[in-house]
This record gives C-alpha cells, structure tokens and sequence, in this order.
C-alpha cells in the first residue's frame, strides 16, 4: 500500500481522495502523536483560499476529541504557522493546502512546536494509527474535551510583523508588482511590503475559492510579467497558493527563478559574512549554470533529492543557512524553518538595493543552461517503478549516451502528484526537447 504521507503532507482531490472523514482522523491522531507530552496540548489549524479548505477544518473536531485546544486561523500562508507555533507555544501546526497545485486539491501538513515539518518516523506514527485507529482510552469527554481557542492578538498581524522584522532599512523609491495566487498571501504581502515604503501594485488578489493558481502566481508568471512593464515596475514577486515559494520578474518582464535568486542571495551572505561555511544546498534539479556561477564565487554546494524537507535535512545536518529549489522554494534558517515567498523577497531586495543593479543585470551574472522538463501522467502506484519497466530502463540508458559529457538527464517522480518528471538539460534545447517528449511517452505509455 502507498504511502499516505508524500513530499510535503498528504494531498488528493477534495471530498473524493482527502475527504472530511480522513481529516478528522489526521487531526486525531495528529493530537495524540503531537500532543501526547501536553495535558492539553495547543494546535493552531491555518489554511489557503481553495473552496475545500473550510470542509477540511474537520480535522478540528479529531483533535478537540483528544482533549486539544486549537486556534482556528484562517487564511495564513503556510511559513506563518511555521512562525506561530513557536511565538504562541502551541504543541503543533497544521496547514490545510495544496501549495502550487490546482484548486480542486488539497493537502493537510503538520508542523511540531519548533516549526519544523514532521520527519518520516513521526508521519508513519500518525499514519499508523489513522488507519488503526488510536487508543480508545486516549479519547476525552466531558470537561477534558478541546476547545476553541481566540487569540489574544491576530495571528496574520504577528506574523506579517515577523516578516518585516527580517529586512533592515526601508524600500522607498521601489516600485513592486505583487501576484498573491489568489491564494494566502493576499492576507499579508501588500501591507508587508507597502509599510517598508514601497510602491506597490497587487495582482491575483481577489480568491474565490476555485481561482488559486489559476494562471497566476509562481508556476505561471506571465501575467506578473505583463504587470510590470505596465507599471514600470522595478520588479514583480509571484507567490504560489500558501506562499511558501518565490518566482521573481524583472524590470524587463522576463522570470528569475529560485536557482538565479538562491545565486544572489548566497553572494549577499557571503559578502556581509552570514554564509556559514560559504556552502549553499540545492537539488538535483538546480541548473548546471547555478553550480558554474557557486564556483566562481567561491561557494560550495550540497545537492539533495527534489523536496524542501531534503533541502532543510542537510541544512540541519551541514549547518547551511540558505537553500532551496529551482520552482522557488528557498529557505533562510536564520529566519524561518521553512519555505517563505515574502523573507525569499526581502533577501533579493536586500540585494538588489545593496549592489545598485537592475534585477536583470544581477540575474544575468548566472547564465542559465536549457533545460527541457516534460511531465508524463500515470498510475499514481506506478510512479516510483518506471526503472523496473525493461523498455523504459532501456530508453534512458541510451539517452543517457547521447546526452554523455553534453548534458544530463533526470527522471524523478512527482512527490505530491500521479507524475513521473522526465528534465534533459543540454546546450541545446532542439536537440534535446525530442528525447524529453519520446521519453515521457513511453512512461506514459507503459505505466498509465
């Protein structure tokens, strides 16, 4: 049987593979798992714009019935409960959101008392007893059941101040482009950046329910792209639905992606001497040309799998203090324990106003190598087993050939989708968009 847990929580469609009943029973045994050194253990419950995030706040009721207290949030981008946990001393976190994903997904993921996101071991505990069931006698009733906790103050405001506190200075004479998503940080990002003195314009701002995503926000820039050279803008910021990745704009409209961000960022913390032993983490799928532009800054680079929780595992290990992933997950630990869009943001502003180049110029000192990303839909239980299909292990090697001592080629299935992600990156992108499409068919073809 499948793992419940993937990369990042537990996803599917609403009401049909992530239903009420599943999540009351994740809040259930998340309490028990999380709460069990607490009397009444404090979990705070925060969730994106998508129409299904409400139905799923079921899982309030499965940790009310272990005895837990929650504050109930609202919309909060997923970093802000990350930073809540620790400001209020709750016992746990968690976050209703699909991140990137369309509207019609959702996702539930936890976070402990210190702000990080579970590690396997604690995921299978909780995984274990939904599907067992937890102990009846850990069940309360009467007196000893949870309650609905208000805060004392709103929990958006403390968290949009945290933000601020992490940029020193101001950004007057700076004129920004904003694409919430239409999904959480339309509850933070304008009065963040406009309170530091910025000239803001807000894009993707009004959420319905069912618009997150749609056409919007970091995995579809254009749009941002089109803003600001309406505006004139200096730069445009994407956020994606929770607001925990990053995709910048430039002044001429075109996108710079987390490795060109990282790339900047890391040279900042090198040169004010915050860069610990000059090394930055990536993953496998951060650009040649990323790993080119380390070396002529002097920086060291730790590569892991696909993941921000890989990322944030061997920046625990290796003491690093900036990482992150080419779709714009970057994570600053002297800040935050997780990914978050808006402290990735102020960290390229910090930048930007401290070398005095054009956002195109200081992306432009890291060339970028092509890279061709093709996804094939299949079978979700068939996404980890491609190389076990005779054909398909075949077709790789001898692409592999061809791609030798010219570029690479990586193939990795989705953590939060039924995807296997077929990227060739090469000098040229005529010669390798071909291989890239005929290997993503016979995935397809061989295990749909």
């Amino acid at each position: 049987m499948a793992r419940m847990f993937g990369t990042d929580g537990v996803r599917g469609v609403a009401n049909t593979e992530l239903t009420p009943e599943l999540a009351m029973a994740l809040g259930k045994a998340g309490a028990y798992v999380l709460g069990r050194e607490y009397k009444r253990p404090l979990i705070l419950i925060g969730r994106d714009t998508r129409i299904s995030g409400c139905m799923l706040e079921a899982l309030c009721a499965g940790i009310l019935s272990m005895g837990g207290d929650v504050i109930k949030v609202g919309v909060i981008p997923t970093p802000g409960i990350a930073f809540l946990v620790r400001r209020l001393n709750a016992a746990a976190g968690v976050v209703i959101s699909a991140s990137h994903n369309p509207f019609e997904y959702n996702g539930i993921k936890f976070f402990r008392g210190d702000g990080y996101k579970l590690d396997d071991a604690i995921e299978d505990k909780i995984e274990k007893y939904v599907k067992e069931g937890v102990p009846s006698e850990a069940g309360r009733s009467g007196a000893d059941l949870g309650r609905i906790i208000e805060p004392e103050e709103s929990p958006v405001a403390l968290y949009r101040e945290f933000v601020k506190s992490t940029f020193d200075g101001d950004l007057k004479g700076i004129k920004l482009v904003l694409d919430c998503a239409n999904g959480a940080s339309y509850v933070a990002a304008e009065d963040v950046f406009t309170e530091l003195g910025a000239d803001v314009k807000v894009i993707a701002d009004k959420p319905d329910g069912i618009n997150i995503n749609d056409k919007c926000g970091s995995t579809h820039p254009e749009a941002l792209g089109e803003a600001v050279l309406r505006e004139h803008a200096d730069m445009g910021l994407a956020f994606d639905g929770d607001a925990d990745r990053l995709i910048a704009v430039d002044e001429t409209g075109n996108a710079v992606d987390g490795d060109r961000v990282i790339s900047v960022c890391a040279r900042l913390m090198k040169d004010e001497g915050r860069l610990a032993n000059d090394s930055v983490t990536v993953t496998v799928m951060s650009n040649i040309g990323f790993h080119k532009r380390a070396e002529e800054l002097g920086i060291k680079v730790e590569v892991t799998a696909v993941g921000d929780r890989y990322v944030l595992e061997n920046m625990k290990k290796t003491g690093c203090r900036i990482g992150g992933e080419q779709s714009g997950h970057m994570i600053f630990l002297d800040y935050s324990t997780t990914g978050d869009g808006m402290i990735a943001a102020l960290q390229l502003l910090k930048a930007y106003k401290r070398y005095g180049k054009k956002l195109s110029e200081l992306a432009e000192e890291m060339t970028v190598y092509p890279q061709v990303l093709i996804n094939a839909h299949v079978k979700n239980e068939n996404k980890h087993n491609y190389m076990e299909n005779a054909d398909v292990k075949a077709a790789i090697e001898e692409v592999e050939k061809k791609m030798a001592g010219e570029g690479r080629v990586l193939i990795r299935p989705s953590g939060t989708e039924p995807l296997v992600r077929v990227m060739l990156e090469g000098s040229d992108t005529e010669k390798i968009r071909p291989l890239a499409r005929d290997l993503a068919d016979l995935i397809e073809s061989k295990l749909s």
